[in-house]
């Protein structure tokens, strides 16, 4: 009996503070994620200007890359430099980033853009969505299976 009881104790006891356990390291992880986000995206914001001057020239030419994709690069690099600013100082609370891709140096040849609303990084999503924002760049589905 003596046995049994100290079997159940442990048991419980394990039950108890396996699921705190888990918290505080996705917690942790997802801090430090923030931290890296908010730190890298501070400093490479300048890095958008070459970037965007690059990504025009190749779609319309280098006219319009010196142009346009100049004042694209500095709009977005202002607004990586501000949502990292944003990241460093809120980095206790472990959102996913508002700015994708979320390093500079990720999909390279794609255009910066911006998620809408924040999300907790232990939000999952419930089911699939085959809505992407503006600028996503994930497979879509068949044409006859969307928005089903």
């Amino acid at each position: 009996m003596k046995n049994m009881l100290k079997t159940l104790m442990i048991l419980s006891a394990l039950l108890f503070v396996s699921p705190q356990a888990a918290f505080a390291h996705s917690y942790a992880e997802g801090v430090g994620d923030k931290l890296a986000h908010g730190l890298a995206n501070t400093v490479t914001g300048i890095g958008e200007v070459p970037k965007n001057i690059m990504i025009g020239t190749n779609e319309k030419g280098l006219g319009y890359g010196l142009t346009a994709g100049l004042l694209t690069g500095i709009v977005h690099g202002i607004g990586r430099t501000l949502t990292g600013a944003v990241d460093l100082v809120t980095f206790v609370i472990p959102t996913k980033p508002l700015i994708y891709p979320d390093y500079i140096w990720k999909d390279w040849d794609r255009e910066t853009h911006y998620h809408p609303d924040w999300k907790l990084s232990t939000d999952e999503p419930k089911e699939k969505s085959y809505r992407q924002p503006a600028g996503s760049y994930e497979q879509q589905p068949p044409a006859d299976q969307r928005y089903q």
